[in-house]
């Protein structure tokens, strides 16, 4: 690591621990804030609780994608930040160092996460979520054994009813069972048992029901009376329902990679629609990745504060602008898969704007003296607050001047 100069290392470990520490915070809560509604989700189809993680798993490189950004842009700003409000970078900048020799690790890092991220969006998110997809449609449709639910009469196909007390293991171990079972011919098979357990078979179609310690009841239009036996254990086969396989993948367009988006977008036999919603979701994903090189400008930008000045506004605002350009990029995308606006200008328009904003932001504080442009929003920000302290105190005033009058 000697090779490495002592100042880029330095500013490396600046920008790497708040970075990761926003990726994780950010992540995790985009994981808690889906985890609630999937295990709502889950409970109301009657699954397993174990499908909620296999669910979440799949949608980490989203959310990753998401917190990248984030994490990288606040990783920048609170490092330089702190370089500002400790006097380092005027000691830094007296000694002969440029801001474009400080900007070095930053763009090391965007650069290398910008790839990083690529690699998510545009290769791995794709399988991910529709590996989600898929668990969503096999939970809808029964095929995790989600159909059995505690304590309330189940259909198992069309001819047979189950109900249980209480399940363990998943499902497999049950108790307090009453099943019913009827025939085309009219014989009908009634049976409660204290616990019981489902079984595979070599038939793919068939699953064992082995109950213990139960009562059988046969009846048929042939017995005079139903006949009742008792048992110590008994195998009931159960034919599985016909279930409907998934779609494959592609269905939609974030379950495509880049390759297919671009293949799609320019197959004349696919209908316009399509071509137009799989050219705006690739241009959508290549604006959020570029857009990250823009990134350390708007933060150091927005990480130097006027002299003598605390203020925590360019955290706040790092955020906001983060968050508004990825809307006005998913509302460009849903306008160019419209075909309201040309995907390539509905998408790359803002970028621009984005672009232009960052530049010069960065240009005022690496080389305009006293130019920081935080200093002048704090200023307007200042501005505002006192009218408002004014306003509250007009009326808070002419309120204790009515109730003395009132008086």
């Amino acid at each position: 690591m000697n090779f490495i100069p002592a100042i880029d290392r330095y500013i490396a470990r600046l920008i790497f621990l708040p970075m990761l520490a926003t990726l994780v915070l950010s992540a995790m809560l985009l994981v808690l804030d889906k985890m609630l509604r999937l295990f709502d989700f889950v409970a109301s189809e009657g699954g397993p609780v174990s499908v909620v993680w296999r669910m979440l798993a799949n949608l980490i490189p989203e959310y990753l994608s998401l917190g990248i950004p984030i994490g990288l842009m606040l990783g920048i700003l609170l490092a330089f930040r702190r370089l500002a409000t400790s006097s380092e970078l005027d000691v830094l900048r007296g000694v002969g160092m440029s801001f474009g020799r400080l900007m070095r690790v930053p763009y090391i890092f965007a650069i290398g996460l910008a790839f990083v991220n690529f690699a998510i969006v545009g290769f791995v998110q794709p399988y991910a979520r529709y590996a989600y997809e898929g668990l969503r449609f096999e939970l809808r449709s029964g095929a995790l054994g989600a159909s059995i639910k505690v304590g309330e009469f189940t259909n198992l196909g069309e001819r047979m009813t189950l109900r249980i007390e209480e399940s363990s293991n998943e499902g497999r171990n049950l108790s307090g069972i009453f099943i019913r079972g009827q025939n085309p011919d009219g014989q009908r098979v009634s049976a409660t048992a204290a616990r019981g357990q489902f079984l595979a078979t070599d038939d793919p179609d068939t699953i064992i029901l082995r109950l213990t310690k139960g009562t059988l009841v046969h009846e048929s239009p042939g017995f005079a009376t139903p006949r009742v036996l008792s048992f110590d254990n008994h195998d009931l086969p159960i034919p599985l329902p016909k279930i409907e396989a998934f779609r494959t993948r592609g269905g939609a367009d974030r379950e495509r990679t880049i390759p297919e988006l671009i293949r799609v977008g320019q197959d004349g036999a696919e209908s316009l629609s399509t071509r137009l919603e799989s050219r705006a979701n690739f241009h959508f994903r290549m604006a959020e990745v570029v857009a990250m090189l823009l990134i350390p400008l708007m933060a150091v930008a927005l990480a130097i504060p006027p002299k003598r000045s605390t203020s925590a506004l360019g955290v706040f605002l790092s955020i906001v602008i983060l968050v508004t350009q990825h809307k006005i990029n998913e509302y460009a995308e849903a306008l160019g898969a419209r075909g309201v606006v040309d995907p390539v200008v509905a998408l790359w328009a803002p970028f621009l704007l984005f672009a232009a904003l960052a530049i010069w932001m960065y240009h005022m504080v690496a080389h305009v003296p006293g130019g920081q442009p935080i200093g002048a929003l704090e200023r307007v920000a200042g501005k505002i607050g006192a009218q408002i302290r004014r306003l509250v105190a007009n009326i808070s005033g002419a309120a204790r001047r009515n109730a003395v009058a009132a008086e």
